[in-house]
């Protein structure tokens, strides 16, 4: 690959990758191509000669946030598989993921946004629905079981509620609350649910 061909690329990524943030902050239709490619350092014609249109640059930018977590642990050198039940929930069900929409779960920042998309953005998260349900149900015991797949759907669904909920709410306590209780609850539901 040539070099002008290497720095497009190199920009193009770039421009996905700040979309993908900017998109799980502010919704699918918060961001605009002027701001994103002034925030960006670069100018709107110069857009087209990355995206045949906003939804070509959305439908790349969804699969980037939905495939995020799972690229990090990866280039980290950790199988995202195979990561405690209980590692992934603190992690996930943290102050710190709440308080940092842009860079955490696009299902958490964007479900309705997603729902309410064409196929093209439903398939990429639908195929990353997939992806994190095998995943989650690798961490439960038994995991080749209908039960272990119907509690890592339970556990995923719950989770993803329970961060957006605590996003929502503006009583600091309350939104503590939620992440603490629905954590207890997931970590406690491979052995047969909450105590």
């Amino acid at each position: 690959m040539g070099r002008s061909q290497l720095e497009k690329q190199k920009t193009h990524e770039r421009i996905v990758t700040l979309a993908a943030r900017r998109l799980r902050e502010e919704g699918l239709n918060g961001i605009g191509v002027a701001d994103l490619m002034k925030e960006a350092g670069l100018t709107v014609g110069g857009f087209y000669k990355h995206f045949a249109s906003r939804d070509e640059l959305v439908a790349e930018a969804v699969q980037s946030a939905v495939e995020s977590w799972r690229r990090q642990q990866e280039e980290r050198g950790i199988d995202p598989e195979r990561i405690a039940l209980d590692v992934y929930v603190d992690t996930y069900l943290s102050e710190r993921h709440r308080d940092h929409c842009g860079e955490g779960c696009a299902y958490a920042a964007l479900t309705a946004d997603m729902a309410r998309s064409g196929d093209a953005v439903r398939t990429i998260a639908t195929e990353g629905l997939r992806k994190n349900f095998e995943a989650m149900t690798a961490r439960m015991p038994e995991p080749e079981t209908l039960e272990a797949r119907q509690k890592a759907i339970v556990a995923s669904c719950l989770m993803t509620g329970a961060l957006g909920l605590s996003r929502l709410a503006n009583d600091e306590a309350l939104s503590s609350e939620i992440l603490e209780t629905v954590k207890q609850f997931v970590k406690d539901l491979p052995n047969g649910g909450a105590k």
